[in-house]
């Protein structure tokens, strides 16, 4: 007959047994031990990584400008400054302490008024008047229509001029260099002479007819030949002589802003060029202008991706600025028209006038970093997450027509 005999009858009566619980039991508790350490190693690690990141900016929405004595132009480049989260990052770490003349100051207005629109302390209107007023002191006047290109760079150089630091005012500006190598040849000499600058923003020509983003920039690049009133000084021979003139790209910057050439000046009259441009939403510069590099042209990382693009509509005369703008937390795109957001499911990729801002794509570094930060935070398989980043973070959705864009029923804040 089978007798049953308990666990804990059988340990009593056989020793071994309980010594090959025991073991079992330490080894274990000793692998539990190895993966909280292993946890802990990791967590301390993703917590000075989470420290660096401002999740409120995942759920925060865009905030209006209101037009304040014609303000439309500087609301849409305030819109497009603070989706350039490097300016506002480099902005953050200025310890503007000892600057006088504070309500002269640009890039102290420029940094408070940058915090105020990332604020979840504010109404849904941030009050930009102190920066509109402290343009005004430095001669961008109120109450004045202006061109936003001409804007811009004047607010990329109140930053050099009145940062009391000048190795962060030197990265703002760094985000937005391009260096470029001029050469003039005398076609009569054949002599070159040769020179070396930087530009901040690329200004290109436009064509009367449909132009493209990239036959613009190839354009650009391209040799010009200088003859009649246009001919250049030549100190081999003298005198002013027809000559050929071209430009090569030294390097490309993390920021690229693009402006469009869309004025005529004749006979003492200007107008206004109306003709589409179509643009892409993703671009590799090597792609379209391999030819425009130099020889000392060393850069690997040369694709970007839209993030901004500022519109004017109407005359040469007169018109208004409106803006969409790509969210920084939830990679959507906003149009902005003073205070009016609108959210839309995706860009018009052909507008008559605009100043577009690109931005590298993400480096394998902080690729890397998300990946990890998603594995661990969010628990998902590195199948999933290829899934989401490409079709997410990378590629930007344009399968909407812009009929469908103008249909949207976005979210409206007023």
């Amino acid at each position: 007959m089978y007798t049953h005999k308990s666990d804990a009858a059988r340990n009593e009566s056989d020793p071994g047994v309980t010594s090959t619980v025991v073991g079992v039991q330490d080894e274990s508790d000793r692998r539990l031990q190895l993966v909280k350490r292993s946890r802990d190693l990791m967590s301390s690690r993703f917590r000075r990584f989470l420290s660096s990141i401002r999740w409120s900016d995942l759920e925060q929405e865009m905030r209006g400008l209101s037009n304040y004595r014609l303000s439309c132009c500087v609301n849409t480049l305030l819109q497009t400054l603070s989706a350039t989260w490097e300016v506002s990052d480099l902005l953050e770490k200025w310890e503007a302490a000892g600057v006088r003349a504070d309500s002269h100051n640009v890039p102290l207005q420029l940094k408070r008024v940058l915090a105020a629109m990332r604020s979840d302390h504010l109404p849904q209107h941030v009050p930009h008047r102190d920066f509109l007023h402290c343009l005004d002191r430095n001669c961008v006047r109120l109450s004045v229509q202006h061109d936003a290109d001409e804007v811009f760079l004047s607010i990329l150089n109140f930053v050099q001029q009145q940062m009391d630091d000048r190795a962060l005012a030197l990265e703002i500006q760094n985000l937005y260099k391009i260096s470029v190598e001029t050469h003039l040849q005398c076609l009569e000499c054949d002599s070159v002479q040769t020179r070396t600058s930087y530009l901040l923003s690329l200004h290109l020509h436009l064509k009367e007819d449909h132009n493209s983003l990239a036959g613009c920039i190839s354009s650009f690049l391209e040799d010009q030949e200088l003859r009649g009133i246009d001919r250049c000084f030549c100190a081999k021979c003298g005198i002013k002589t027809p000559s050929k003139q071209g430009v090569k790209l030294l390097s490309l910057p993390r920021i690229l802003c693009v402006h469009l050439k869309r004025f005529r000046n004749s006979r003492g009259y200007t107008r206004k060029l109306d003709c589409q441009v179509t643009f892409p939403e993703t671009f590799d510069f090597s792609e379209i202008a391999r030819e425009g590099f130099a020889t000392d042209f060393a850069q690997n990382e040369c694709k970007y991706t839209l993030y901004a693009v500022v519109v004017h509509s109407g005359s040469a005369m007169c018109g208004h600025y409106t803006a969409y703008v790509r969210h920084r937390g939830n990679q959507g795109w906003y149009y902005a028209d003073d205070s009016f957001i609108r959210q839309v499911c995706s860009i018009k990729t052909s507008i008559s006038n605009f100043n577009a801002f690109y931005t590298r794509l993400f480096s394998s570094l902080k690729t890397l970093c998300f990946t990890l930060l998603c594995l661990e935070i969010f628990s998902i398989t590195p199948i999933a997450f290829m899934q989401m980043y490409n079709s997410f973070w990378i590629f930007i959705p344009t399968q909407a027509s812009w009929e469908d864009v103008q249909r949207t029923n976005g979210k409206y804040n007023r």
